[in-house]
């Protein structure tokens, strides 16, 4: 841990993590094992971050926001927690959840706005603002972000399908897991 650090009472920090310069960690807040926290990234009050998460610099996240298990943060991601947020009115009460499920990379820059799911292996391209749920493994990219295909666990965008209501077999070039995509989503054979 960095001497710049600040690390409130009541955190747990898992085993291996590592935290850079000026971060500041609050109380109550879970970091779970070999997590990076990159230079200037805030964790607020009884947030909860799983497993081998990598926070890029200068990220905030805030309360409400839950990170599964081998989460990626990109430079400067924004979360938020209030929907309508003022300056002259508390709205502690009106803090929103946000998950972001296991495995899921949000891109440099984009906005997360509060009381959305993200699931699990999706996709957030740079500066896209996310203002629904993303499916698992799902690419999402734009202002409002859209959905444009599906990635694959590896991090490769899976091969397109065109539009029907039949389910289609994919594979992915690089790493050969098998996927089947339809109107339910994007589900792994292995599931």
């Amino acid at each position: 841990m960095h001497e710049s650090a600040v690390i409130d009472e009541d955190v747990r920090l898992g085993e291996g993590t590592k935290v850079w310069h000026f971060v500041h960690v609050s109380s109550g807040a879970r970091i779970g094992r070999d997590c990076s926290l990159g230079q200037n990234v805030y964790v607020g009050k009884d947030v909860t971050v799983g497993d081998r998460v990598r926070v890029q610099n200068n990220v905030s996240i805030y309360t409400g926001v839950e990170l599964g298990d081998e989460v990626f943060l990109g430079p400067s991601c924004v979360f938020t927690n209030v929907v309508n947020p003022r300056a002259s009115i508390d709205r502690k009460q009106a803090f929103e959840r946000t998950g972001v499920g296991r495995g899921a990379s949000i891109g440099a820059n984009a906005t997360i706005v509060c009381g959305h799911a993200l699931g699990a292996y999706c996709f957030i391209g740079a500066g896209a603002v996310v203002t629904r749920d993303v499916p698992a493994h799902g690419l999402v990219v734009g202002n409002p972000a859209r959905q444009i295909g599906w990635m694959c666990r590896c991090g490769e965008r899976l091969p397109a399908v065109g539009p029907g209501d039949d389910a289609v077999d994919v594979t992915c070039a690089v790493c050969s897991a098998h996927y089947r995509l339809g109107p339910g989503g994007c589900t792994p054979d292995d599931e």
